[in-house]
């Protein structure tokens, strides 16, 4: 009797640390994808969780200071007071990271982009975002005093953007997710912006329906020549949810394609890839 009383007991042991552990299973059994960017991420049903399960290595969450609290939220935060930003993002991150090998994805050396979209004020919202980026810092790229280090994660600010307090700064954790559309040369904040983004509306009206037009085309294609002149990632948000629309924007040389249905862009990422390809090996070559 004391035997079988054992036996279940070791079972719902083994069950708990299965369940504890599944998230590490599939976030490291999973193909990375660095075309993939999780837009709304805190709307699934398991934000962050969802996103790293389908492979996504680009992640947005929306953040408004509340009362001294970074809550994640679309519009209004109320009655989300326990959802925070450190909870739902930076705690789970580091602690896979950790339990992963020191690595989100096994065997993806580039870092994994947390857009940040601030909703409220730019620069108090930035300071308390900065004292969690302050104890996250050993997963966190950097610029400091002029050089940049990549690390697991890098944190880009977008929305209401601090430019000016992170252009002062002369060691910090965050960059900036710069206008498209406003792309220009600026050597004084080479190191500021990583991605350059627009609205999909500003400069494509192309639905996805028939042929894309030639004068469409010619000028995505120009705004993103810019931005990859500066090395920085293009991606257009609010864009049409299509295959049509995702093959058209990755033939432009689009970075990042933003979707709210990560299992449909992961299988049309995945049907791109050439058989037997690797992915992981795939962006190793490509960024060489």
């Amino acid at each position: 009797m004391r035997s079988a009383i054992l036996s279940v007991k070791l079972l719902k042991t083994a069950t708990l640390v299965l369940l504890f552990l599944s998230p590490l299973i599939v976030l490291s059994q999973s193909n990375p994808l660095p075309n993939a960017f999780a837009h709304n991420d805190y709307n699934h049903n398991q934000p962050l969780f969802d996103a790293l399960e389908n492979g996504y290595t680009n992640i947005e969450a929306d953040v408004f200071l509340e009362d001294d609290e970074l809550i994640i939220a679309h519009i209004n935060p109320f009655f989300r007071r326990s959802k925070t930003l450190e909870s739902l993002y930076f705690k789970p991150l580091a602690r896979y990271i950790k339990n992963n090998g020191g690595e989100v994805y096994k065997g993806y050396t580039e870092p994994v982009i947390l857009m940040i979209d601030i909703k409220t004020g730019a620069d108090n919202t930035y300071a308390a975002i900065e004292k969690v980026l302050m104890r996250y810092s050993s997963i966190l790229s950097s610029y400091d005093h002029g050089v940049v280090t990549k690390k697991q994660v890098t944190v880009v600010l977008s929305g209401h953007k601090p430019y000016q307090m992170l252009k002062a700064q002369q060691t910090r954790f965050a960059f900036i997710d710069e206008d498209l559309v406003k792309s220009k040369q600026d050597t004084t904040s080479a190191n500021v912006y990583e991605l350059s983004s627009c609205k999909y509306s500003k400069i494509l009206r192309w639905t996805g329906r028939g042929k894309l037009p030639d004068e469409e085309r010619v000028r995505l294609c120009a705004y993103v020549a810019i931005a990859h002149k500066f090395r920085r990632k293009v991606r257009l948000w609010a864009s049409p949810e299509n295959q049509e629309v995702w093959r058209e924007l990755l033939n432009c040389k689009v970075d990042l394609i933003c979707t709210d249905k990560l299992t449909e862009l992961k299988d049309f990422l995945l049907s791109r890839l050439p058989q037997r390809e690797n992915p992981v090996m795939m962006i190793t070559n490509n960024a060489k």
